[in-house]
């Protein structure tokens, strides 16, 4: 599904796309890292030659630390999703930015002694659900993150919908500069499966890089 530009231009300190002229696309990971979806995302973006996005729920940092410090070691990016997928528009505001901090608490914890993990975190945040209140927003803006949305939402997580034609919708809408998100998740995992080697599969014959943000 592509982001109707009605919303980009509502929040414009968000990041929504890249220029075109980036010959680009900015696959992104929501919700990991677990053992049963990540590893073979990485296996299939090695394949590739690609990079990724993965923003990832401290909780599953916590529990999973060495894929998660494998997603650094392949030359990928990471971005906070919060601690616990927490829904911005219903916490409140303080209960959410403290959450936020307790990701980055753990993240700290994994760090490794090189500088790697903090070179590709750029304090980058993406809200769970892509809801996030103005002051969350505000909040989170003046401690440095950058905001990151979407333009192309691959509806991986959508049951009701099948797998062909959201492929159909993806292939579609995706361009140069486009931030496609997908999720390594268990929800996600059976659509996954069958999306993102065929999307792989598209940019390599568009000849776009995939690049992490």
């Amino acid at each position: 599904m592509k982001t109707p530009k009605i919303f980009q231009r509502f929040y414009p300190k968000r990041i929504w796309a890249f220029p075109k002229d980036t010959n680009a696309v900015f696959l992104s990971f929501d919700d990991g890292p677990i053992p049963e979806v990540t590893p073979w995302v990485l296996d299939i973006l090695k394949e590739h030659n690609a990079k990724a996005t993965f923003f990832c729920i401290g909780e599953n940092i916590k529990k999973h630390p060495e894929i998660f410090k494998r997603i650094i070691s392949e030359g990928h990016s990471i971005g906070n999703h919060t601690f616990n997928h927490l829904n911005g528009w219903k916490t409140k505001t303080e209960d959410y930015i403290q959450n936020c901090f307790k990701y980055e608490k753990i993240l700290k914890r994994v760090q490794d002694d090189n500088s790697t993990l903090s070179t590709l975190h750029a304090s980058l945040f993406r809200p769970p659900y892509g809801k996030l209140t103005s002051k969350q927003s505000k909040v989170l803006q003046k401690k440095g993150y950058k905001i990151i949305m979407w333009d192309v939402l691959s509806g991986d997580f959508n049951n009701t919908v099948s797998k062909e034609k959201d492929l159909e919708k993806t292939l579609k809408n995706i361009e140069p500069g486009s931030i496609v998100v997908f999720h390594d998740s268990l929800k996600a995992e059976e659509k996954l499966s069958y999306m993102l080697p065929k999307v792989l599969e598209y940019i390599d014959v568009q000849k776009w890089k995939c690049a992490r943000i």
